[in-house]
């Protein structure tokens, strides 16, 4: 493998590796943190624009008072719903597209989630595109970790990694990237759920915003000597209180 030239980097040989590296240091990683397919579907618009801590405190509430099931929130008066899951931030809009879902589930699923999931993947995601709430990867997150559908998901810290891997461009779209993993790797429900979570647990440890730590990083090995350099000077200059070379991306979290 050549450094220093994009074009030469092959995700067909990088990806696999990727997850074979990761999978192999870290093992299962089991995820989605969620009890239920209902609980992953609400985890997955509670946790939009907050971490999953505040999630867990937002999901606790509704369990104590017996509100996890679909049923039991169709019943519940917005409002209400709001002030419960206040902890997961954004409280009015997401009680707002809790609701929305709820209607989808009703209304084009007859109030059943087996009925959902045995739709084909394209079409199922195709629909939860359609309701209002729902991103790319909140629909993702709801047919990898609640159906089981081969869909791969991706967030911030995979855009991250595979940016300074050079494997995509800064402005590649979700689609582009997310055709990227679908296109060489196979369509394994299963391999997709711990490989996302494998990246995450990357982002969240080694590969930073801010001050990256390349040199403990198990896919530090795959970086070229180039982007180790930028990198490495990011991470002293930060840590010297300096800005650094390489400038956040908006949006993301370190």
């Amino acid at each position: 493998m050549k450094d220093g030239n994009p074009g030469r980097r092959d995700p067909s040989i990088l990806l696999p590796s990727f997850y074979e590296r990761l999978f192999s240091s870290f093992g299962p990683q089991g995820w989605w943190p969620a009890r239920t397919p209902s609980e992953v579907i609400l985890g997955a618009i509670l946790t939009q624009n907050t971490a999953w801590a505040n999630v867990e405190r937002a999901l606790a509430r509704l369990r104590q008072r017996g509100l996890l099931s679909f049923r039991a929130l169709e019943r519940l008066p917005q409002r209400r719903l709001a002030l419960l899951i206040r902890p997961s931030g954004y409280f009015n809009q997401k009680a707002k597209k809790i609701k929305h879902f709820l209607r989808f589930w009703r209304e084009r699923c007859g109030g059943s989630l087996t009925r959902m999931f045995r739709w084909p993947t394209d079409r199922l995601r195709e629909q939860l595109l359609t309701v209002n709430g729902i991103g790319r990867e909140t629909a993702d997150s709801i047919l990898l970790y609640a159906g089981s559908h081969p869909v791969f998901v991706v967030d911030a810290y995979t855009r991250r990694i595979l940016e300074r891997h050079q494997l995509i461009r800064p402005a590649a779209s979700y689609e582009e990237i997310r055709n990227l993993f679908e296109s060489n790797l196979p369509r394994d429900a299963k391999m997709y759920n711990e490989y996302h979570a494998l990246l995450v647990k990357v982002g969240k440890n080694w590969c930073k915003k801010r001050n990256p730590d390349c040199s403990h990083c198990p896919l530090g090995i795959y970086l070229d000597q180039t982007t180790k350099d930028a990198l490495g000077s990011a991470q002293r200059a930060s840590q010297a209180g300096r800005p650094g070379r390489a400038s956040p991306r908006r949006g993301e979290s370190s």
